[in-house]
């Protein structure tokens, strides 16, 4: 059974770091976040175009998504 990281473990490590060392782990964390955001946004787009084709939406204009949106 393999142990598990906590967050205090994982911060306990970062603050042993240097000051660039802990700069270039925040930017690397920042890059995978938005990959992940990116990587689902895929995702639901390609899932809407999915039910597009099998027929279960309809097409709609711009102000017709405005206003179903604001409602």
């Amino acid at each position: 059974m393999s142990q598990q990281t906590t967050l205090a473990d994982v911060l306990d490590a970062a603050e042993q770091l240097d000051a660039d060392s802990q700069a270039e782990l925040v930017a690397v964390l920042n890059r995978r976040l938005a990959e992940r955001g990116r990587e689902r946004v895929a995702a639901t787009v390609q899932q809407a175009r999915q039910e597009f084709v099998a027929g279960q939406c309809q097409p709609m204009s711009a102000a017709e998504i405005l206003d179903e949106a604001r409602s």
